[in-house]
């Protein structure tokens, strides 16, 4: 057990800095919802994308709040039992009933310390870099008591507001800076400290402290070597068809589902996401190749080998984010040609995006022979196609295809 006067040192000591923290750029979420909600807001993302900055952003409109961070080593002892301990150190400090808790995710069992406080009638905001902080077992446990989103590195639209370059306003020289910062944002992506430093070795720290304190000790993995050997693979081959078998194969595996738990390992972490092709049948689904994409542009080309093909990967990469931003559920289309996303909405594909660098006599007949078939399999009258700078509109047997810029579609 943790005593009392030193989680009341701990805490004070956390909140002095707390309050000194840069409150950076207010981030693109419904800001008021979160706040007059009375639900526990439970907030997940990949280490360092900007969770405990947006928590010094909620924090500004309470007129006093607890708050305590456990990615602290003063704290690798903190046990569920030292929650009732905490409480009396918060109420030594102050009688706030608003209740911060940052990276809470190694500690077991916090969420029926959650519920319990919440049903006591605490305002709670609660961080994890911990994708099962959102899963189908939180909410067995806080059913009807919280609100879960996930935060990613900057958008585009929060990059450019980082390098205040004002994108609502546009004009050629305008137009000239936000497509210089477009091309930067796509290489360098969107980790809100990195952008500040520049320096390529702090993107291979987050990898490293994910890889190890987030995967490796969380999880006990004995074969480092191979875990690492994995992780990198993906990284470097990135939003290309894959497979479990395939990955054990190329990488001496002998088990099936090493590789599996694994891959379960780099997702649960926020550094990986699994996109399934899409099928009607489940099962069918679990078996096929899926696509792998990852966290950040600027993590993948600090860590992985670039190729001069890796651009078109790169802009892939770029959009899935974003509709992960935006809250889609996302697959792959295959039949006898490939669609690059499909958007799954109440059980029913509602929209399918080719995504190419540039649609050109070359390349025409594959991208839009890929999206017709996507859009007659699952009866879409409108297709997107978005290219780095073209736009247009076609109309192709009575349905439309929208080409749009990448540059447009990031900033609707």
């Amino acid at each position: 057990m943790i005593s009392i006067n030193n989680l009341e040192e701990i805490a004070r000591d956390q909140e002095e800095k707390f309050r000194q923290r840069d409150r950076g750029i207010a981030r693109d979420i419904d800001f008021e919802k979160y706040l007059k909600t009375a639900q526990i807001v439970v907030i997940s993302g990949a280490r360092r994308c900007g969770k405990s900055t947006l928590l010094r952003q909620f924090y500004d409109n309470f007129g006093s709040c607890h708050y305590l961070n456990f990615d602290d080593e003063r704290l690798l002892d903190f046990e569920v039992g030292d929650f009732q301990n905490l409480m009396l150190a918060f109420g030594k400090i102050n009688d706030s009933k608003t209740i911060l808790l940052d990276e809470i995710q190694n500690i077991g069992s916090w969420e029926r310390f959650a519920r319990r406080i919440h049903d006591e009638g605490y305002k709670i905001f609660i961080t994890g870099s911990n994708s099962k902080l959102l899963s189908s077992e939180l909410a067995t446990h806080l059913t009807g008591r919280y609100f879960g989103f996930e935060l990613f590195p900057f958008s585009f639209r929060e990059f450019l507001n980082f390098k205040k370059i004002d994108w609502q306003v546009l004009n050629s020289r305008k137009r000239i800076e936000i497509l210089s910062a477009l091309d930067d944002y796509l290489q360098n992506g969107g980790f809100p400290e990195f952008l500040k430093s520049q320096d390529m070795e702090y993107l291979k720290k987050i990898y490293e402290d994910i890889l190890y304190k987030d995967i490796i000790a969380r999880f006990k993995i004995r074969e480092v070597k191979s875990f690492r050997e994995l992780a990198n693979y993906v990284f470097s081959n990135f939003a290309q068809e894959t497979s479990y078998n395939g990955l054990k194969n190329v990488l001496g595996f002998k088990s099936l589902t090493t590789v599996k738990n694994y891959i379960h390992y780099l997702q649960e972490s926020y550094l990986a996401f699994e996109v399934f092709k899409y099928d009607f049948s489940l099962k069918k689904q679990y078996v096929s190749d899926k696509k792998i994409f990852v966290v950040d542009n600027g993590l993948r080309n600090s860590v992985a080998f670039g190729f001069s093909e890796d651009r078109g990967r790169l802009l892939e990469n770029l959009i899935f984010l974003e509709l992960k931003r935006r809250g889609k559920e996302i697959y792959y289309y295959k039949g006898r040609k490939e669609c690059d996303f499909l958007i799954k909405e109440k059980n029913k594909i509602t929209g399918a995006c080719q995504v190419t660098k540039e649609l050109s006599p070359a390349n025409e007949k594959r991208e839009l022979g890929g999206l017709r078939e996507a859009m007659d399999n699952f009866g879409l009258d409108e297709g997107l196609i978005i290219t780095e700078g073209q736009e247009e509109e076609r109309k192709i047997d009575g349905k439309k295809i929208r080409v749009v810029s990448l540059c447009k579609w990031l900033l609707e």
